[in-house]
């Protein structure tokens, strides 16, 4: 083996490693900002919140989330993106310890907006260093390594949580899920020394300038797109336990087999739709059609399994329709990151992911208090799975309609 051969399977490695470790934090985020849908059972009765509270204290994370995304990621264009994201982390992870100690609904909103600024680095900073780093033809599989992230995050917190919540109470989930995050921290910047320079066009250019940037009209339907994409799987990580527990009936215990159970397929799934998607695009297929053929097959999953859980007649029933959505949810956030990618290319990767993150926030701050609204005013959960239904079928329209041509931008 040449030199140069060996300096490239070592750095092939360490991207390698990158991406674990950028999985394993996603990973960690949707434990963390999932938590509160796991302690829910005992934390809203023990803080006197009503359902209505409960999802202010819920859509608060996305407050300071979704405005946070612009400015994280116009940071991960023009600074160290490797340390950004470590800063990130840490003060997601402190602010997840301290919900321990919170003792009213005011201290539980500061805590979750804290928590939206440190997880706002996630996605931004994770596709600067994925679409720095890794080929067109392996981002699905790397997108998809991010996905399953998102969907094992609540599987894993949901399990833990439930064990935890039922041995040591609410609070001693957010004191062990936020100190378990800040050691994530180690590795990381063993990690990062690793990395091979980059010393092209890409590292030494200035990004677009927002201006430019804010007028493609991609970004603005893709954002809304994702949004609608977005709500669903938000809706499904936050009311989920509550669901089972108070809307079925289902003990603590069977809850987190439930929700274990759909997050496990939803990782599954994940990981089958980028190595899929990546295999027919090294194939020679467009790159495009295949994200969006994807995308929109996820969404209509998603508007068939939600409303088949509202109408469910038994627990067998619900879990079956639970599994569907499960699938059609692991599909949506790697179609969603590559498509972001694909427009913005390697140089606007941060900036292009961070508007269309916090466009796609909306979403996370509208539709908890509307599912809180919903279930206050009709007692039921019924009209809130019906309603998230109905936006995700909105999304399938968006994604096979509304966007134009998957390219790089001009300019990127």
């Amino acid at each position: 083996m040449t030199a140069s051969a060996g300096q490239q399977s070592t750095g092939n490695r360490a991207v390698s490693v990158m991406v674990g470790l950028l999985g394993l934090a996603v990973l960690l985020n949707y434990i963390d900002r999932g938590a509160i849908g796991v302690a829910a059972p005992l934390m809203k009765s023990d803080l006197h919140l009503s359902a209505t509270q409960f999802g202010i204290a819920v859509s608060a994370f996305f407050l300071i989330y979704g405005p946070a995304q612009p400015v994280v990621g116009w940071l991960a264009d023009r600074v160290s993106v490797y340390h950004l994201y470590a800063v990130g982390v840490a003060v997601w992870a402190a602010s997840t310890l301290l919900t321990g100690f919170v003792g009213d609904l005011l201290g539980l909103v500061v805590l979750r907006m804290l928590l939206g600024l440190g997880e706002s680095c996630a996605f931004s900073g994770s596709s600067k260093m994925i679409a720095r780093h890794v080929p067109p033809g392996r981002r699905g599989l790397a997108n998809a390594v991010l996905a399953i992230g998102i969907a094992l995050g609540p599987a894993v917190g949901t399990l833990a949580g439930g064990a935890i919540l039922g041995g040591w109470g609410w609070r001693a989930i957010f004191i062990v899920f936020g100190a378990c995050t800040l050691l994530w921290l180690g590795p990381w910047f063993w990690a990062v020394r690793a990395l091979p320079q980059r010393q092209d066009a890409e590292a030494r250019s200035p990004p677009m300038p927002y201006r430019e940037l804010l007028a493609q009209k991609a970004l603005w339907l893709l954002g809304l797109s994702n949004a609608a994409a977005n709500y669903c799987m938000f809706f499904v990580v936050v009311w989920l336990p509550l669901y089972l527990t108070a809307g079925r009936g289902l003990s603590i215990a069977t809850m987190s087999v439930f929700a274990t159970a759909t997050f496990g397929v939803q990782a599954v799934s994940s990981l089958s739709a980028g190595q899929i998607s990546d295999h027919l695009i090294r194939r020679g297929a467009d790159q495009g059609a295949v994200l969006r053929r994807f995308a929109v097959g996820g969404q209509i999953g998603m508007t068939i399994g939600v409303l088949g859980v509202a109408y469910a007649t038994s627990p067998t029933a619900v879990l079956a329709w639970l599994l569907l959505t499960g699938a059609a949810m692991g599909i949506g956030p790697t179609m969603v990151l590559g498509l972001g990618q694909a427009y913005a290319g390697p140089r606007l990767a941060g900036s292009w992911i961070g508007w269309q993150t916090g466009i796609a926030s909306i979403s996370g701050m509208v539709g908890p208090i509307v599912t809180g609204m919903i279930v206050d005013a009709t007692g039921s959960y019924v009209g809130a799975f019906v309603f998230a239904s109905g936006v995700s079928a909105v999304g399938a329209l968006l994604f096979q309609f509304a966007l134009p041509p998957v390219q790089q931008i001009e300019g990127a």
